[in-house]
């Protein structure tokens, strides 16, 4: 598979907390110039991320990030603010307690109305699989494609584990035909994304692919 291509699935990634305005502007850049998804960047620069972008980058930010237990109201209010400031995707994280609990009904109707509140824009569904049961996980998969979201996500990265290819193939055999799957966390060489690619993930969630890229190109290789 081709870089360009591997590129062109990943939503090239800064959430840390210490991100400045320089930081983020160096991704856009960067997400630009190697042809990436979108960048996807905290809530609170996406008015200035757009406005520097415009068009020629879609951006996504993250909504109940990254625990997942905001009200349903709250999230909502996240979605359709960060809509309004020009987010191209937004990815939430599930309540994982109601998880735990087997709320499936609950979460199905969360997810729905956060989709409502993006007002057309995609929405990706974080379920955080490191702190489920395979069963959890299958159940889970059900909950995203019955509710209108455009994605069902591995991971935050924020929590002990990131994505894994069990995950993927996994949601690969349980999700409707219209919810389509990203990996995300710890996606760290061209073989591994590769090989997310294979089973199913249409979006990578990762910064390092980017270097890569940015490492070939300063040694000639790309």
């Amino acid at each position: 598979m081709e870089l360009k291509d591997i590129l062109a699935k990943c939503d090239h990634t800064l959430l840390a907390q210490t991100a400045t305005w320089a930081d983020i502007k160096a991704i856009c850049d960067d997400g630009m110039k190697y042809g990436t998804a979108s960048v996807c960047i905290p809530q609170s620069f996406v008015k200035q991320a757009k406005e520097y972008v415009g068009e020629r980058l879609a951006i996504c930010t993250v909504i109940g990030f990254p625990n997942g237990y905001a009200t349903t109201a709250a999230k909502c209010f996240m979605a359709s603010d960060t809509v309004d400031n020009g987010a191209d995707e937004v990815d939430m994280v599930i309540n994982i307690g109601w998880a735990k609990e087997g709320k499936w009904d609950e979460i199905t109707a969360e997810i729905a109305a956060i989709k409502a509140a993006c007002k057309g824009k995609l929405l990706k569904v974080i379920i955080e699989t490191c702190l489920l049961t395979d069963d959890e996980k299958i159940a889970l998969c059900k909950c995203v494609s019955d509710s209108g979201a455009d994605y069902i996500k591995t991971s935050t990265g924020f929590s002990k584990a990131g994505a894994t290819f069990e995950d993927v193939a996994l949601f690969a055999k349980h999700v409707a035909p219209h919810v389509k799957i990203k990996a995300a966390g710890g996606i760290s060489s061209l073989e591994d994304a590769e090989k997310f690619i294979a089973l199913g993930a249409d979006r990578l969630g990762t910064s390092r692919i980017v270097k890569i890229a940015k490492g070939l190109a300063n040694d000639g290789t790309y």
